[in-house]
């Protein structure tokens, strides 16, 4: 049809398939992650944001703590009511800012926080450290604090160490940031930090340390001041040591001059010159508090506190309540004893006095190693070194350990050994003799443990060392797990103090005492064999209370099982007949059954420098001890008598009569006489040398050089009036004939000579 056009079909849409989705690939599931990943810590961090957010505004500053201003501790004697002492009271002046001199405010800043002034008050790098450090060792150990946190923990919060304390420690620096300048956060810190010496503030301290207002200070006085606020305890001064100056202190006083340095406060030539050493301290002033005995009293509470995990800042501000072992009684036996018995002429006919002569005394309860009593020398005031806590050489005193691990491997008191003098070393130039002139006294060539121990004879004890499997390393491990601390110190072997001087398992000689022992050890050490082989760790802190009334520690009794109590019964038997027919009769006055041993030990110049006597009843162990000088100087010929059974024990008799007074006469367990399969062989009972009756013993001093103006030693022949009951005797054993002794003495020694020991020397010897 013309004019019409035809209208065309439209198209059906074509359906196109789709294509199939091409997989990720490690790219794209990358990709996809860190997507998540990110959305995920954004979210993260928004929320710790609103959280806070929520917590900071919450968080309100509180009123400053009551311990701001800080309350005495009390220091008690056993059973809480006597007050033995104090641990300074408060001692804070407080001064402006203007007060105060720019070389403390410099010096604290490169310190203690070197970006005081531009921080917000919260080091946050710091902390991110210290979490990463407190994470690896599982346990809240330090905080990356700056001075506005030391500041907020010291003014609003504890000391206790928590995430808790940490968290709500940098909220409330944020805050006291805002709401405080700069100028006032330093002011408030310098009037309330604590230096050392009971001084609280930088006034207090510089009056404590260098006698003088702070105004006067100079750039290497603040330094020291700044410095010391890192641990006032090791960085004390006066704690010197053999170097004759604090080394930490002086570490940490050129961090902090080099500190003033690099931010501009003094000069490189200044710098350098202070850096040169550290200023000089005045004499420090001590006060009366102190004197006398008390002084060593406070001293080893202090220390113990520390070990017990007490701050300084709690020991002399915190208001603690501390209970202590000792009883007025024993403190007052042990000095009384002392002033009692020490000699107050010399042989020279000039007179000693106790700057020269330093007698320790130590009584320690068997079964607890609670310290009832000691005496740590001269007046507090004039001297703070506690010789029953320093100690000197041992000698013989170190024989019990030799014979308890000979025990228990095997021997017995039936062993026999060999007393001849000298004795040689198998194939080595080292010789060892016994007291007396010439080559020494010989006692026989098989005598038993029991005559051993009862006369000291040095060869005998080398002999029963030598016999043992690993003998050196045997009695050391049997010494350090009965009381006495090894050559380092081990948590699981404590003691006061925790180390032992030249007590070292390799050393060969290590039965005749050249081991520098403290009086406080060696009782405790013998109190484990009165205890029947349990040791208990020596300690003088029974309780401590907080200012709330809240016990923050409370000792309880832990004794471990040191050595059998049938090897502990026969060691003390041994140490029985020392006190009832050897070197210690003298203790037998004391008239009820008591164990002990003499001993003396000899310098490197063979000349005695300590005289012991250490003994022990079932309710009490003491040790004396008397040195010279350095602890190492010379007492034969000086003292009327050097013997450990004159003055020594004469010192013990008197402690032991006045603490014991009133109390139960209790006998000790018979002797278990112990047999056993020894490692060597050639020490059987059999071989035992019988003994013989000396006359007059002849006493002769360790030295081939005799002194005619030496003294003999008393005569311990004669029984007391007052005989101490009767303890099981030995049995009876058939011995061949063989040549007696030439001497008996009654004092015998113990020291390795003039030579280090387990080096060949001929004529080691020393006496008792």
């Amino acid at each position: 049809m013309s004019g019409n056009r035809a209208v065309p079909k439209k198209k059906a849409p074509v359906r196109r398939s789709k294509a199939p989705k091409k997989p990720l690939g490690v790219r794209g599931w990358t990709l996809r992650i860190l997507k998540w990943g990110v959305i995920s810590a954004l979210s993260l961090f928004v929320l710790l944001v609103v959280v806070g957010v929520i917590i900071y505004q919450r968080t309100s500053i509180p009123n400053p703590n009551e311990a701001f201003q800080t309350q005495t501790t009390f220091v008690y004697y056993a059973g809480g009511k006597a007050e033995v002492g104090q641990f300074a009271q408060q001692n804070r002046e407080s001064i402006s800012y203007q007060q105060m001199p720019e070389c403390i405010k410099q010096a604290v800043v490169a310190a203690e926080n070197r970006s005081f002034w531009t921080d917000k008050g919260i080091d946050p790098k710091g902390i991110l450290r210290a979490a990463f450090s407190n994470a690896q060792s599982g346990q809240i150990t330090g905080g990356a604090s700056t001075i506005t946190q030391q500041y907020v923990k010291i003014l609003y919060l504890n000391q206790e160490r928590t995430y808790k304390r940490k968290i709500k420690e940098a909220i409330l620096s944020l805050k006291l940031q805002r709401s405080k300048s700069k100028q006032e956060i330093l002011e408030g810190y310098l009037n309330t930090i604590y230096f050392g010496r009971g001084a609280y503030g930088i006034q207090a301290a510089s009056k404590a340390f260098f006698d003088k207002p702070a105004h006067d200070l100079n750039v290497q006085q603040c330094a020291v001041l700044a410095s010391v606020l890192n641990n006032p305890t090791a960085m004390e001064p006066s704690r010197t040591g053999d170097a004759g100056v604090n080394k930490t202190l002086l570490a940490r006083y050129r961090y902090v001059i080099n500190g003033m340095v690099q931010a501009g406060n003094i000069t490189d030539t200044e710098g350098a010159k202070a850096s040169a050493a550290l200023p000089k301290f005045p004499k420090q002033k001590q006060s009366s508090a102190k004197g006398g005995q008390k002084g060593f009293m406070l001293n080893l509470v202090e220390s113990e506190l520390n070990k017990l995990g007490f701050s300084d800042q709690e020991i002399t501000g915190g208001g603690l309540r501390v209970t202590t072992t000792f009883t007025k009684q024993a403190m007052a036996a042990a000095q009384d004893a002392v002033k009692a018995n020490v000699p107050t002429t010399a042989q020279d006919g000039s007179k000693i006095t106790d700057k020269q002569l330093h007698v320790g005394v130590a009584s320690v309860v068997p079964g607890t190693g609670a310290l009832v009593g000691f005496y740590g020398g001269q007046d507090f005031l004039k001297s703070e070194l506690n010789w029953a806590e320093q100690g000197g050489m041992a000698g013989s005193t170190m024989k019990a350990f030799t014979l308890a691990a000979a025990l228990k491997q095997g021997f017995s008191l039936k062993s026999t050994w060999d007393g001849m003098s000298p004795y040689r070393f198998p194939g080595s130039t080292l010789t060892v003799q016994n007291e007396g002139s010439g080559s020494g006294t010989s006692y026989g060539s098989h005598i038993t443990s029991i005559k051993a121990m009862e006369q000291s004879v040095n060869t005998a004890f080398i002999d029963m060392t030598q016999s043992m499997d690993n003998g050196p390393k045997a009695m050391y491990d049997t010494a350090t797990a009965m009381g006495i601390p090894g050559e380092t110190a081990q948590q699981k072997n404590p003691g006061i103090p925790s180390t032992t001087k030249d007590f070292y398992p390799k050393d060969t000689l290590i039965s005749l005492g050249k081991a520098q022992v403290s009086p406080i050890n060696l009782a405790n050490a013998y109190g484990t064999i009165a205890a029947g082989g349990k040791r208990a760790d020596v300690h003088v802190i029974t309780k401590v209370v907080d200012r709330n009334g809240v016990v923050r520690y409370q000792w309880k009794n832990n004794t471990s099982q040191a050595i059998s109590e049938e090897v502990a019964a026969d060691t003390s038997y041994a140490l029985q007949q020392v006190v009832n027919s050897g070197t210690g009769q003298k203790a037998r006055a004391l008239g009820r059954p008591a164990a002990g041993k003499t001993g003396t030990a000899t310098n490197g110049n063979d000349h005695v420098s300590s005289a012991w006597f250490v003994g022990y009843t079932p309710q009490l162990s003491t040790a004396v001890m008397y040195v010279r000088g350095n602890g190492r100087e010379q007492i034969d010929g000086w003292m009327p008598s050097y013997f450990g059974a004159d003055y020594p024990t004469r010192t013990w008799l008197s402690v032991m009569q006045a603490d014991l007074t009133g109390t139960e006469v209790i006998p000790f367990p018979a002797a278990a006489w112990l047999t056993g399969t020894p490692p060597t062989h050639g020490h059987e009972a059999s071989l035992a040398t019988p003994t013989t009756k000396a006359a007059a013993p002849k006493k002769d001093k360790p030295s081939k050089k005799a002194s005619s103006s030496a003294p003999a030693a008393p005569s311990t022949t004669a029984a007391p009036s007052t005989a101490p009951p009767a303890t099981t005797a030995p049995p009876e054993t058939t011995a061949p004939a063989t040549t007696p002794p030439v001497t008996s003495p009654t004092a015998q020694a113990s020291n390795c000579g003039q030579l280090p020991c387990g080096n060949g020397a001929a004529g080691q010897r020393s006496t008792s």
